[in-house]
């Protein structure tokens, strides 16, 4: 099910003749769509082809793809690169969390993962896995992986070795295409790779239980490829409650609000 069809709803469209009346069961109820405010908005490096986003201690950790693929850390005030480690070049960058001082970063197709200290980006060392590797974020317990598919994959952290899968439905279909991750309030929020939409998963059963229409949040004449230069990048302060996002080469990172639902 494409996002970009969605209905302001975002209710459940049954294919099918309809149920008679003897057979029908209530509809479920609508998933929520939320707007947004920008609170604030900072530079952002135009060349960051952004996959990971976290924040720590003001500092934004952030890591890019293509050649050469880097982690970095970013001043938010002015977006100033403070530190950067280039991945090698076989290496296409991926998606990117922080715990304890610990920063975990994916790669494409490898099914390499990197781990690197968080305060000045030196290597530690490297973690296998099966798959491609698309988004990362944590729980507190485990890390979670996205692929591109609609599944989320769950990780230890200690060895990195998978624990276990869930399905990612909206209206009960599978919604591919999740990319970056971040943990927030309890929730698994996703970008979806080539829309404007971030999605609100429940970690428990899987089922998108919102979706944020970040519609016109760049404007288009600041998008020079709109195919490359899309959403990607989520970033929660949880201390201060604040949220920030991004996308792939884009110009501008934005601290939003949510609003509605509607």
């Amino acid at each position: 099910m494409l996002l970009l069809a969605l209905p302001a709803s975002a209710a459940a469209q049954t294919p099918g003749p309809a149920p008679s009346s003897s057979s029908a069961h209530p509809a479920p109820a609508p998933v929520p769509v939320y707007g947004y405010e920008v609170v604030r908005t900072f530079p952002h490096d135009p060349t960051a082809f952004t996959q990971g986003l976290v924040i720590r201690d003001g500092v934004l950790i952030e890591s890019t793809g293509r050649n050469p693929s880097s982690v970095r850390r970013v001043r938010l005030e002015d977006g100033v690169v403070l530190q950067s480690r280039e991945l090698d070049p076989e290496y296409f960058g991926e998606g990117l969390t922080e715990k304890d001082g610990r920063v975990f970063s994916l790669s494409w197709v490898n099914g390499v993962g990197f781990i690197w200290a968080a305060d000045d980006l030196k290597p530690v060392s490297r973690f296998a896995y099966a798959g491609e590797g698309w988004g990362l974020t944590h729980d507190g317990t485990r890390l979670i992986l996205s692929d591109g598919s609609a599944t989320l994959r769950f990780l230890a952290f200690d060895t990195q070795a998978e624990t276990g899968r869930i399905a990612v439905t909206l209206n009960g279909r599978p919604l591919r295409k999740l990319n970056e991750l971040e943990w927030i309030d309890g929730e698994v929020w996703a970008n979806v790779w080539q829309t404007d939409y971030i999605v609100r998963i429940d970690p428990a059963s899987g089922q998108v239980v919102g979706v944020i229409d970040l519609t016109g949040l760049l404007p288009r004449d600041q998008i020079k490829d709109p195919l490359d230069d899309v959403l990607n990048g989520i970033a929660w302060d949880a201390q201060n409650r604040h949220l920030f996002v991004t996308g792939k080469n884009w110009p501008s990172l934005f601290e939003i609000r949510l609003t509605g639902p509607r």
